[in-house]
């Protein structure tokens, strides 16, 4: 058994977001706190109310808690983090609750980039003592986020709703993920930027590069440019792409097919099939569900070919890299990921999943949100738009386009 003072972050996030899971299945459930309103009035009625205060509360606890409990695993000091996640969680509350605005939801604008821009804002307006910034644990936020987001993952439901869209959605995965990845190539991208903006692009947008920029132990900076662009080119996706199919003439089911599978966020995508009709929407989001499956087994392979890659280094590339030292660099926080979705694929019943799915959706996307506050809180405006990002934008436009092509040309092929 592994001491304490052996235990790495990775490990460490395995066991903190294993047991949050393992709380709510137990049935320690944290209730899901509403950030939905249209009017000052409304803020005050739902969002400002005592019932949801004290929900917001009991998530604020169990975050705050369970940073603690990593803080003390970590054997980092407990002192600075006392003054610094309630900061960060005040934070994150106000991005929370912007996002939760009826225009803003209209606009698909998602909660990770308020927080990013109050962070930034902050950091670049205020100079932040350096203890401060040291205790912005980002990735250690980003890692449990990523193993609740195991517990969405279900397997089960995507094989219930049809092999069309889990076909449509491997076929394009694949296809659009090589080819992004070749056109940073070509453009002379590094590899982690490389990497997280093909799996944004192919894969399911925020989450896929969030979790490939785990898998690498990617810069945080290059991950908040790709999320930026993902979140920033879905908008006129989801407005125009209705326009243009009911222009060409196509199905609902083409339409929903093709909406799902080159949309990059699920709330566009559900936006999207909104405006086409009842049919389209129920199809985009099989597609996008089929896609997010894929996450998974993306960022086990894209772990697996970082470490090795990594392995091959100046110093070791005359040697092959045994399975020992792969493992020992393999990011363990995807073992966590695998196993809650594949509890939740066919070992939790479905009336059980029911009665979490809520509150665990509501703390993976709160982790997240943490994160990106904190990102923001430890980055300078310079540092996020260096002169060097042109090419990124070029590549994630050359591969969204031909995504859309792509994803088009195959939904014509299976759901027509």
């Amino acid at each position: 058994m592994l001491r304490l003072s052996k235990l790495s972050e990775d490990w460490v996030v395995v066991i903190l977001g294993m047991g949050i899971i393992m709380l709510a299945l137990a049935g320690i459930i944290v209730p899901k706190p509403s950030f939905g309103w249209v009017s000052s009035q409304e803020l005050m009625a739902k969002v400002l109310a005592l019932p949801n205060l004290y929900k917001i509360l009991m998530q604020f606890l169990i975050t705050f808690g369970i940073a603690i409990l990593g803080a003390i695993l970590l054997k980092k000091s407990l002192r600075p983090l006392l003054v610094v996640f309630p900061i960060v969680f005040f934070l994150t509350l106000i991005a929370l609750a912007i996002s939760g605005n009826m225009w803003v939801q209209e606009y698909n604008l998602e909660a990770v980039i308020f927080s990013l821009g109050i962070g930034l804002a902050i950091s670049n307006l205020f100079r932040l003592p350096d203890w401060f910034r040291a205790s912005l644990n980002t990735e250690l936020y980003v890692k449990i986020g990523l193993v609740l987001l195991g517990t969405t993952v279900i397997f089960r439901d995507i094989l219930k709703a049809g092999s069309l869209g889990l076909i449509q959605a491997l076929v394009v995965v694949i296809s659009v993920w090589y080819f992004a990845f070749w056109i940073c190539k070509k453009l002379k991208i590094d590899k982690e930027m490389s990497l997280m903006l093909s799996s944004a692009v192919s894969i399911c947008g925020v989450s896929a590069a969030i979790a490939t920029s785990g898998a690498i132990q990617g810069d945080s900076k290059k991950l908040s440019y790709v999320i930026s662009l993902v979140l920033i080119t879905a908008i006129p996706m989801m407005i125009f792409m209705p326009y243009m199919a009911d222009w060409m003439g196509l199905s609902q089911e083409v339409t929903g097919a093709w909406l799902g599978g080159s949309i990059d966020t699920t709330g566009a995508v559900v936006a999207s099939g909104s405006l086409v009709g009842e049919e389209a929407l129920k199809i985009s989001t099989i597609v996008k569900f089929s896609q997010n499956v894929l996450l998974g087994i993306a960022a086990f392979c894209i772990s697996v070919y970082w470490t090795y890659a990594k392995s091959v280094d100046d110093e070791t590339k005359r040697e092959k890299p045994t399975l020992k030292v792969i493992w020992e660099r393999f990011p363990k926080f995807v073992v966590g990921f695998v196993a809650a979705s594949l509890l939740f694929s066919f070992l939790v019943p479905q009336v059980q999943i029911d009665a979490v799915k809520d509150s665990l959706k509501s703390l993976q996307g709160l982790w997240f949100v943490l994160a990106f506050t904190s990102i923001g809180l430890e980055t300078n405006f310079k540092d996020l738009f260096q002169h060097n990002n042109k090419k990124p934008l070029y590549a994630f436009l050359i591969a969204q386009t031909f995504n859309v092509i792509v994803t088009l040309l195959i939904a014509l092929l299976l759901f027509r």
